[in-house]
């Protein structure tokens, strides 16, 4: 298999395997006019397999809901063929407007111009909670 190299854009690492294609609908990467490449179930040493995206573009990346969707992620910044800079994902202690609150009584279902703001309940169970109404929400549940 061969995948060129990108020249600016970044590099999605350590995606937990199967993960990859919901990432892709939620970075919108169908609509980018550049190379993105996805590569599924990966060997790695540390996780056993892993899916990798590479975006041959920069865009503007929510790392707050890659973070959510998948706490593991790696993301390398590529300037110029180089990598300039890692970061490494865990989960947000505050999500907005990444996931929807499932309450049918919350304020957030009536009024749709307020904000879906989450905060971070438990790390262990990767438990959110509605700012509004306290209803639980688990990281992956989509």
């Amino acid at each position: 298999m061969n995948i060129d190299s990108i020249q600016n854009g970044y590099v999605i690492d350590h995606i937990r395997a199967g993960r990859s294609m919901e990432i892709y609908r939620y970075l919108g990467l169908d609509s980018l006019d550049c190379s993105v490449a996805i590569i599924r179930n990966a060997k790695s040493a540390r996780m056993g397999k892993k899916d990798i995206i590479k975006i041959d573009e920069e865009i503007p990346v929510n790392l707050e809901m890659l973070g959510y969707i998948d706490p593991g992620i790696t993301v390398n910044v590529i300037r110029n063929g180089e990598r300039v800079d890692k970061k490494h994902l865990e989960l947000p202690q505050r999500v907005v407007n990444v996931i929807r609150c499932k309450n049918p009584r919350c304020i957030t279902q009536i009024e749709q111009e307020v904000d879906q703001i989450f905060f971070l309940a438990d790390r262990g169970k990767q438990t959110y909670r509605c700012l509004y109404c306290e209803t639980a929400h688990k990281s992956g549940e989509g």
